[in-house]
């Protein structure tokens, strides 16, 4: 089973709810908590320098984001 995309249309989703997602070209500037995500019980939005090492992990709630072009 492939995991959903960062941009694939579904309702607003707690936010820190998984902890790995894949992102795309479109996705870029990278920021967690990702713009679908429910906001209220999060943290502070933070950009993420994905673009170098296709991964990163979120200083804030470890959440693992992986670049897939």
């Amino acid at each position: 089973m492939t995991e959903p995309t960062a941009s694939a249309p579904h309702a607003a989703e707690p936010a820190n709810a998984r902890k790995r997602y894949v992102v795309g070209i479109k996705d870029l500037p990278l920021s967690c908590p990702l713009p679908e995500m429910a906001l209220w019980n999060s943290h502070p939005r933070v950009y993420l320098p994905i673009e170098a090492e296709r991964e990163c992990k979120c200083p804030y709630c470890g959440a693992e984001f992986v670049l897939e072009e």
